[in-house]
């Protein structure tokens, strides 16, 4: 520095700040953004495109208003999104920005026409998590003097088409040139949290059954009201404190942990829609969270309201119109003897081609043995019973089948009575001598609809 001070000293050059003059261009530019007060009468423009890989989604953005202002923008979506979710959030985004900017009327030009024609009311929205969009949309619409949303070609929309590529593009480090936003959670759930805070502020904190039982076991607090002390005391002696956690006894259970609302809505939809949850109904829900060592006093109506609202289970539930009947079984002697075998199938064509799926269950124990095939032929079932049914579980004495071709043919019956095994095959106009398959291949259906419904043939 001293070296560059002595160099150019010979110049007479004296430093002088610039802050008037910043001011000055920053007074300049409101006044330009803003022309005599009518700025938000006039219409904006906006294009929006959504762009969705198996990877990341994204959108783009080109606000156009008056006096030639442009502003481009590429959204980066951290939540997995379809192409018209993509396109209805970018169109959310971006009409609070309007209305950040002061604009009341907006011209939204999109390529989506599916979007374009449900938020206009010519086309019926169907899907769930579209009619949470559809109804932000009417929510946002509202602060607006006008707002019309209008389907353009694609050849029309390439600049924003190409800013949503870049968004669901792009990788660290790149394309730093661009304005990139990232939307962390989609925006229809950010809409319902802030609702529900708003229609139920003392919701936030539930009280906890735990605090009472836990204060007179520890300090020995009891109500004032002999009735209340009484049922106090009643109630205590089947709870005991360990380390400050609250448990329940039980006669033939281990301790139970005693959960308060929060952990307990938690864990109810972690075992019945979780990982490892198979969307149960509400007793064998309840039973799954004793067997894990939860409790709370509401687990039972709990489970039972949560499965009403569950939307699998209700939109794959069994609907029986029939009136009740007894159940006429065929009673099968010893475990492991009659087999009964059916094919359910073709599914979309998962991880190896399969796409067939060979169930295989005993009529006395309903243990179900079931594997994906690529093919339905009599060598791959051949192969199937030797593998997962007579080696397991021994010979079996009947094995009941319909009168499929993979079934009849004639090596395979060859291989059955060289084993002894008697092949019996249901009619036509009976099918409910194999019955049990039946209800099996009905267990499995449901099971997949609820877990993989979503997947939409992924």
């Amino acid at each position: 520095m001293v070296a560059w001070s002595v160099e150019l000293s010979q110049f007479d050059i004296t430093f002088k700040p610039r802050g008037p003059i910043k001011a000055q261009c920053l007074a300049d530019f409101m006044n330009e953004l803003h022309p005599h007060g009518q700025f938000e009468e006039q219409w904006w423009t906006l294009h929006v495109d959504g762009s969705s890989n198996c990877q990341e989604s994204g959108a783009g953005v080109i606000l156009e208003g008056p006096k030639g202002i442009v502003l481009e923008q590429s959204l980066r979506f951290r939540f997995k999104a379809s192409n018209n979710q993509a396109e209805y959030e970018v169109l959310l985004a971006r009409l609070r920005l309007a209305e950040d900017m002061g604009a009341s009327k907006i011209k939204c030009l999109t390529d989506s026409k599916v979007v374009a024609e449900q938020v206009s009311d010519n086309f019926q929205v169907k899907d769930h998590n579209m009619m949470k969009y559809y109804h932000a949309y009417q929510k946002l619409k509202s602060n607006f003097q006008e707002v019309l949303v209008e389907h353009i070609p694609r050849e029309d929309n390439t600049r924003a088409d190409q800013l949503a590529r870049l968004a669901a593009t792009k990788k660290p480090g790149q394309l730093r040139t661009i304005i990139q936003q990232e939307i962390d959670h989609p925006s229809v759930e950010a809409d319902m949290v802030a609702s529900m805070d708003a229609d139920h502020p003392g919701q936030n904190n539930p009280p906890d059954w735990r605090d009472e039982i836990r204060a007179f076991i520890t300090n020995g607090v009891i109500p004032v009201d002999p009735t209340d002390a009484k049922r106090l005391r009643t109630q205590a002696s089947r709870y005991v404190v360990i380390a400050d956690q609250l448990y329940k006894r039980g006669f033939s259970t281990p301790l139970l942990k005693c959960l308060d609302p929060v952990k307990a809505d938690y864990m109810m939809r972690e075992v019945h829609e979780g990982i490892c949850g198979m969307h149960l109904g509400a007793r064998t829900t309840v039973s799954k969270l004793l067997r894990a060592g939860y409790y709370w006093p509401t687990m039972n109506t709990d489970c039972v309201m949560f499965i009403k609202k569950c939307q699998p289970c209700q939109k794959y539930g069994d609907l029986i119109h029939q009136p009740a009947e007894q159940l006429h079984g065929i009673p099968s002697a010893w475990s492991f003897t009659t087999w009964g075998a059916d094919i359910l199938g073709p599914f979309p064509v998962a991880k190896g081609q399969c796409k067939f799926l060979i169930v295989v269950v005993d009529l006395f124990t309903k243990w179900i043995e079931a594997e994906p095939l690529a093919c339905i032929s009599a060598h791959q079932v051949q192969k199937f019973l030797w593998r997962n049914i007579i080696t397991r579980f021994g010979v079996p004495h009947t094995l009941v089948t319909d009168k499929g071709l993979q079934f009849t043919d004639r090596k395979l019956n060859e291989f059955l009575t060289g084993l002894g095994i008697q092949h019996k095959t249901t009619s036509v106009e009976h099918p409910q001598t194999n019955g049990q398959a039946v209800s099996a291949n009905k267990v499995i259906l449901k099971e997949l609809k609820k877990r993989l419904g979503e997947a939409k043939g992924a």
